[in-house]
């Protein structure tokens, strides 16, 4: 059975949700490019037939099928399957998942109209950022703790998968590309994706993996997101930069941020620990930790 029956099988199954057949350029008036992937192209539209406004990602077929290609056999979700059974406030909602005419995999989403954490953190908006940090670490990680409660790794938590609100009042987990089930063939050594800057040490080095990848990333999410800076700061920004994940220790977050309150400092940095024993356990132990910080303006 190859990709397209393949997606056929999967997507019709879902009537309520999946459309196997859309016709992009009749169903969606494009207002903007916003993103071109390495497997995707995402743009904002206006869906003419549910009249609201709407992401749409086209998935690229060849590279869909290559990165499938290392889970045969193992009946692996589709990225629209796993997308479709997201259901959380700070996760965004997919609306559809199907093929469009040309056969070409699609999914149709929420929109969100603030910018990535990405940009935030890139363009230091710390105006914007000031009281609101520990509302969006903790958004952060019941969005990531909810998918790991779906039995799903999320497998590129990154400052880009998360959408901010335009008033900073909140965020939205995007992009399930990547996720795999959390069972033993799924996190078995060789699965070597995701964003390197925020890849850790287990995936770098080809180890067994867990939902702890999650939360490593996160970690570093949460630690650039306070000071704007990376954990392991370097020229080196493409691929080898991950390498030294497990080489040279991070620098303390209270070192470049003095006025972080200690307890956040501390789970952040158990979060991006390199060693996955010494690492925080899970993303339930993270929000206990900074349970008695909610409220804090920072």
């Amino acid at each position: 059975m190859g990709l397209f029956d393949s997606l056929m099988a999967k997507f019709g199954s879902s009537q309520a949700k999946a459309n196997a057949r859309i016709n992009v350029e009749l169903r969606f008036d494009r207002m903007r490019t916003s993103a071109t992937g390495t497997m995707s192209n995402f743009f904002v539209a206006i869906d003419r037939e549910n009249k609201r406004t709407v992401g749409v990602k086209l998935l690229d077929v060849e590279k869909m099928e290559q990165f499938e290609a290392r889970f045969k056999g193992l009946k692996k979700p589709s990225e629209g399957e796993i997308a479709l059974g997201m259901k959380h406030p700070n996760v965004v909602e997919t609306y559809e998942a199907g093929l469009t005419t040309k056969g070409q995999p699609i999914l149709v989403m929420e929109y969100i109209e603030g910018p990535s954490l990405q940009h935030v953190i890139v363009n230091r908006q710390e105006t914007e950022l000031k009281g609101k940090r520990m509302a969006l670490i903790r958004q952060m990680a019941e969005a990531i703790r909810y998918v790991h409660s779906r039995d799903f790794i999320h497998r590129d938590i990154c400052p880009r998968n998360f959408i901010c609100f335009p008033d900073f009042s909140g965020l939205k987990l995007i992009d399930f590309g990547l996720t795999v089930p959390a069972t033993r063939h799924f996190m078995a050594p060789g699965n070597r994706t995701g964003t390197p800057l925020y890849m850790s040490p287990e995936i770098v080095r080809r180890r067994p993996t867990d939902r702890r990848v999650d939360i490593f990333s996160f970690g570093i999410t949460c630690y650039s997101l306070c000071c704007f800076e990376h954990p392991w700061q370097g020229d080196v920004v493409n691929g080898k930069a991950a390498l030294h994940h497990d080489t040279s220790p991070p620098k303390d977050l209270i070192t470049r941020c003095p006025g972080i309150e200690p307890r956040l400092a501390r789970a952040i940095m158990g979060a991006l620990h390199p060693n996955v024993e010494q690492r925080i356990a899970s993303m339930d132990q993270f929000l206990q930790a900074v349970k008695s910080l909610e409220g804090l303006d920072y």
